[in-house]
């Protein structure tokens, strides 16, 4: 049995029912017993080493491999166990050097002037767009759902999540309004039907843009729902009566927040109005998970209020409303994980077993963040004017209600998922893009 890894194990897990396995056929129990169980099986005496020296890292890499295998329940019940049992043993038993080294890289990769933008979009979002196939809502909304009321489908969420959204932004007929990181489309598309405003929408994955602008088309919508291959920080000579940003913020890099709220003010009318929708965590991060930072999100970094608001005020934005949404992510992601899931042999044909496990780690993973590392959802109105939105909140509710009645009255979408065709090829010219 590897002494080691042993210890390792015994610091992290104190409470709950966790069968470990290890390559030598010596097996232990690990916690009070309590709660669902889940065991382990460890194939060599190289993974449990690799375990050790970067638990971080290397355990999800051990399972990708499938040289950790998952023998009762998933993976999903094994990081929990794990997480239920709190993040400060989980970085007690972390290497110290090791765990320094993630921190210091991932602070100073996040604080460089001009980073991987484009790069690390292509990594995660331009992969075989019927990946999003297998677990997305119809509209391909990809970032937190709404779940007002608790207890509605993943589809109405994603619905309801936009409708919030637009509300907050206190939209006009013939208004301009920006989305920074524009996704497959659906969030443009929502504001130009249910507003009369005409919307630019940008993003740094070529895919995204390739399905946002033939969805547009299809919606007949071309001539006021507009998509540019963009990097904002490029993004020169027009401004902008409303901004929104939905699931990108978490790419931009802590040392470059001071750029990002300048350039939207900058893009931003006098009297206009942000929306900017963005995980945080309750305690300043220093560094992503190691293995989401290497497979998943490079670049990536998730930050506390207390790491976005100085920028804010640096800029002279004002705060107009903050809303935490605490749980709404896990519920978003455990929808996702069941869907994909159960579409395993799907997955494993668009690429292979490794493949469906990192993504099966993934969303386990992010679900567990969400539910005992405290992470959450932000949304932050923003405004260089007092007295751009009303002085008391019943606003949005009011407009939302005005947003179910468009609604109902709204053709239904062509679902992303169920188009037997891909968009015909193009030729994208880049418009400015910073790499």
């Amino acid at each position: 049995m590897n002494a080691a890894l042993l210890t390792l194990l015994r610091r992290l897990v104190h409470n709950g029912n966790l069968t470990v396995t290890f390559s030598s056929g010596e097996q232990v129990v690990l916690g009070d017993g309590t709660g669902k169980p889940a065991s382990i099986r460890i194939v060599d005496a190289e993974a449990e080493n690799a375990i050790v020296r970067d638990p971080g890292l290397r355990f999800g890499e051990m399972y990708m491999d499938g040289r950790v295998v998952i023998e009762r329940g998933d993976i999903f019940d094994v990081l929990s166990i794990v997480k239920a049992n709190g993040i400060e043993n989980a970085a007690n038993a972390t290497n110290t050097i090791t765990g320094l080294w993630h921190v210091l890289r991932q602070q100073l990769v996040s604080r460089m002037p001009v980073n991987r933008n484009r790069n690390n979009v292509a990594h995660h979002y331009d992969l075989d767009r019927n990946l999003f196939n297998l677990f997305l809502d119809e509209d391909w909304q990809y970032s937190c759902a709404y779940f007002q009321p608790r207890g509605i489908s993943l589809d109405a969420a994603q619905l309801a999540k936009k409708r919030h959204i637009a509300a907050k932004l206190l939209l006009e007929p013939g208004q301009k309004v920006l989305e920074v990181g524009s996704g497959w489309g659906g969030m443009a598309m929502y504001l130009a039907e249910s507003s009369g405003v005409e919307v630019t929408g940008i993003t740094l994955s070529e895919e995204q843009l390739k399905v946002s602008r033939d969805r547009a088309a299809r919606r007949g919508l071309s001539d006021r729902v507009r998509f540019e291959l963009q990097d904002y920080r490029t993004l020169e000579g027009r401004q902008f009566d409303r901004i929104v940003s939905v699931g990108m913020f978490e790419h931009v890099g802590i040392g470059n927040y001071g750029n990002f709220f300048n350039k939207m003010k900058e893009l931003l009318t006098p009297e206009g109005v942000m929306l900017l929708h963005s995980i945080g965590q309750v305690y300043k991060p220093w560094a992503t998970n190691p293995w989401i930072e290497k497979y998943i999100f490079p670049g990536g970094y998730i930050p506390a209020l207390s790491e976005v608001l100085p920028s804010v005020e640096r800029m002279r934005l004002l705060v107009k409303d903050v809303e935490i949404l605490p749980m709404h992510y896990a519920w978003t992601l455990r929808a996702w994980r069941e869907r994909f899931v159960a579409r395993r042999e799907e997955a494993v044909r668009l690429y292979d077993e490794r493949f469906f496990r990192m993504w099966e780690f993934y969303l386990a993973a992010s679900e567990t963040a969400f539910l005992y590392d405290k992470h959450f959802i932000f949304q932050l109105q923003l405004s260089p004017s007092l007295d751009a939105v009303p002085v008391t909140r019943g606003y949005i509710e009011e407009r939302e209600r005005q947003l179910i009645e468009f609604e109902k009255r709204r053709p239904p979408l062509e679902p992303v998922n169920n188009w037997d065709e891909a968009p015909a090829e193009e030729h994208i010219e880049p418009a400015a893009i910073a790499v």
